[in-house]
């Protein structure tokens, strides 16, 4: 078509990488658009069909384990085309419960010393500063630092002091990931869990 219309040869190359049987392209929080660094899809292989995901948390070593699993099968459910709403459900129940506290860890990496934090001090700098009082290795530039959100903020995983606090999972770690993919099936997570959190 270029060489008939414009008397023009092509020197654009294509390259097959990728076909994927299902895709989904979640927004950016905030906006209505996508970001093509962050997808999920069914792809078909030797051993049968896989999840890929770029870019979400599933792939995110700062989000709960809880989130990455959590997505991986919503996702699966979903593109497969399972039933999800009881999973929704179940998984959060669970979490207000306390039943799956091991899967509430956060890591996050020091990027400078501690000391260097001052006006802006994150989440695992605040834990990391509790580790030297609670008998704790005290956590160095470049260390990777475990902590848990509890009803008095970000303490050290190896020993928190107060309770978690489930409802910040359910809603900065459950929440977004569901609400990710559940618009597209006509539903929320709110919609699935609003009444069942009430109880608690």
């Amino acid at each position: 078509v270029i060489r008939q219309e414009f008397e023009l040869d092509s020197v654009l190359e294509l390259q097959f990488e990728t076909h994927f049987k299902r895709f989904l392209m979640p927004t950016v929080r905030g906006s209505d658009k996508g970001s093509k660094k962050r997808y999920a899809g069914v792809v078909a292989g030797n051993s049968g069909d896989h999840l890929v995901f770029k870019g979400l948390e599933s792939v995110r070593t700062d989000w709960t384990r809880l989130a990455r699993e959590f997505q991986e099968e919503l996702y699966r459910r979903i593109f497969m085309k399972e039933a999800y709403a009881g999973y929704v459900k179940d998984v959060t129940a669970r979490v207000l419960a306390g039943a799956l506290d091991q899967q509430l860890v956060y890591r996050k990496r020091l990027r400078r010393k501690l000391d260097d934090y001052q006006r802006n001090v994150p989440p695992h700098v605040q834990a990391a500063r509790l580790c030297a009082e609670r008998g704790l290795p005290v956590p160095a530039r470049g260390d990777w630092v475990e902590y848990v959100i509890t009803t008095s903020g970000a303490e050290p995983a190896a020993k928190p002091l107060a309770p978690l606090d489930y409802q910040h999972y359910v809603d900065r770690q459950l929440a977004p990931v569901a609400d990710g993919i559940l618009g597209f099936v006509g539903s929320s997570f709110s919609a699935l869990t609003d009444r069942q959190i009430g109880l608690f």
